[in-house]
């Protein structure tokens, strides 16, 4: 039996060694205490179960992605985040993610990279990607003067003009990381 269900990963409410695999998709980079939430992880999982899981590579990895915090960030004079705190590329360090799966108990962790690549038909179609399934990068933005959100969507166009393909499209590369350890 399959069970999917929305929990606290940082204080998981099931008995320890009650569950087979875990799988969680872009999850743990974004907790605060992502350390916290593996050892819960390992605790309800039965002996020899599995978890995999799902991270993204640097910044400079994931263009897709950082382009627009980058202008974001800019635009609004905040300083560059915290490479260890929360966020997209908290896993990207080498060998980080591989010490917190080990800390929390884990065998056999396994860590390896998939090159992605982002397609679009247009600069404009990944420009309403973007403010569509990005939420902090729109929210930045809404309520902007018009002047700052045309600022920030040059500055990206310019950004992102090396993955400009014969077609006029988007063509931009991605990497994620991949792992798998055991219980």
């Amino acid at each position: 039996m399959v069970e999917q269900r929305r929990i606290e990963a940082e204080w998981i409410d099931l008995p320890a060694a009650s569950v087979d695999a875990v799988l969680c998709r872009w999850g743990y980079m974004l907790m605060t205490d992502p350390g916290a939430a593996l050892r819960e992880t390992r605790r309800v999982l039965r002996p020899g179960g599995r978890l995999a899981l799902a991270a993204w590579g640097t910044a400079a990895e994931n263009s897709w992605a950082s382009a627009g915090a980058d202008a974001v960030r800019r635009l609004l004079g905040q300083p560059p985040p915290d490479p260890a705190g929360p966020g997209m590329f908290a896993f990207a360090a080498p060998g980080r993610l591989e010490q917190l799966l080990e800390d929390a108990g884990f065998t056999e962790p396994l860590v390896d990279s998939v090159d992605l690549r982002f397609v679009h038909p247009s600069f404009q179609h990944w420009w309403e990607a973007r403010l569509d399934c990005a939420v902090p990068f729109a929210d930045a933005l809404a309520g902007r003067p018009e002047a700052d959100v045309q600022q920030v969507r040059s500055e990206l166009e310019r950004a992102l003009e090396p993955y400009r393909t014969d077609d006029g499209g988007l063509a931009i590369p991605g990497r994620a990381l991949v792992a798998a350890a055991r219980a």
